[in-house]
């Protein structure tokens, strides 16, 4: 008792009265006098056992509470559009996240720009990473991490698809494609990226002959196996092994680009969410610069 007065703190006579406190309000006594110390009585060891548990639970909560105040524990909704997700960089941005916060669980939500804008007004998720912006309201911010350059995705017996002698792919010019059968992504869904193709066809002197409009990216990569037209797609969708997909440059189109943007609440304050958005500008600045420096290789 002495001892154990001295590591709490205490003296032994408080001490002693606490425990008597304590077995009078459980009417039970938890130990046996012994002529040198005490022992626990069976009352004594199983309240011992649960005393453990309360003791250990009351030190988890506090550790969790801890770990949530500084950003390392809860969950985040992350909102991604089709295309976007199939982005090298963003697999390592959500990689580099869950690595370092391994007691935050990751809810991926797969939308269109427009549903994923709409998403984040609700505070349904909250950040995302679409293409081009479909609008820009005002409680959101808009932050473009990188871009990338769009190819032709056409079904790869195409008259157009010419292998180079020093192999690939050789670019099509933009104006090849009047006339040809176009599939794009519903303008509702990304009015971004669907009024840039139509902008840069009409710059190129044609009106394209639109005869289907999907939901996804994905599909309309089907659809071109399929042989029902040809799309123009990120450079990333190259990572989609589909058969019967061939991909070419555009000749006569530079401007024609995808750009990969983050979108996340102006008011937004939570650590776990505000290191997610720290990580991600700062490997699209990395994209950015690694681009950069293929550019000028080239």
């Amino acid at each position: 008792m002495t001892r154990a007065a001295a590591r709490l703190g205490l003296q032994q006579p408080p001490l002693s009265q606490q425990i008597h406190a304590l077995e009078k309000e459980l009417g039970a006594k938890l130990f046996t006098r012994l002529p040198r110390g005490v022992e626990l009585t069976p009352a004594g060891e199983g309240f011992l056992e649960e005393a453990r548990a309360v003791l250990s639970g009351a030190e988890r909560a506090m550790v969790r509470a801890r770990a949530a105040a500084m950003g390392q524990r809860g969950r985040i909704a992350i909102g991604l559009t089709t295309s976007a997700s199939l982005h090298p960089g963003v697999t390592r941005m959500l990689r580099a996240y869950a690595d370092g916060h391994a007691a935050v669980a990751l809810e991926l939500r797969a939308s269109s720009a427009a549903g994923l804008t709409e998403a984040l007004l609700r505070r349904d998720v909250q950040v995302a990473i679409i293409r081009a912006a479909v609008a820009r309201p005002a409680d959101l911010i808009f932050k473009e991490l990188t871009r990338e350059n769009m190819l032709i995705a056409l079904p790869i017996d195409h008259h157009l698809v010419k292998r180079k002698a020093s192999g690939g792919n050789a670019p099509v010019p933009l104006r090849a494609l009047a006339g040809e059968r176009m599939i794009l992504v519903r303008r509702h869904a990304a009015p971004g990226m669907y009024s840039n193709v139509i902008d840069a066809c009409y710059k190129a002197g044609f009106e394209p002959l639109v005869v289907a409009e999907v939901e996804q990216m994905l599909i309309s990569i089907n659809l071109v196996a399929a042989g029902v037209g040809i799309s123009l797609v990120p450079a990333s969708i190259r990572e989609v092994r589909q058969e019967g997909i061939a991909y070419c440059p555009i000749l006569d189109a530079p401007s024609l680009v995808a750009p990969l943007t983050l979108v996340y609440r102006r008011d937004e304050e939570r650590p776990i969410v505000t290191d997610f958005i720290g990580l991600t500008i700062s490997q699209g600045k990395a994209l950015k610069a690694g681009r950069t420096r293929k550019a000028k290789g080239s």
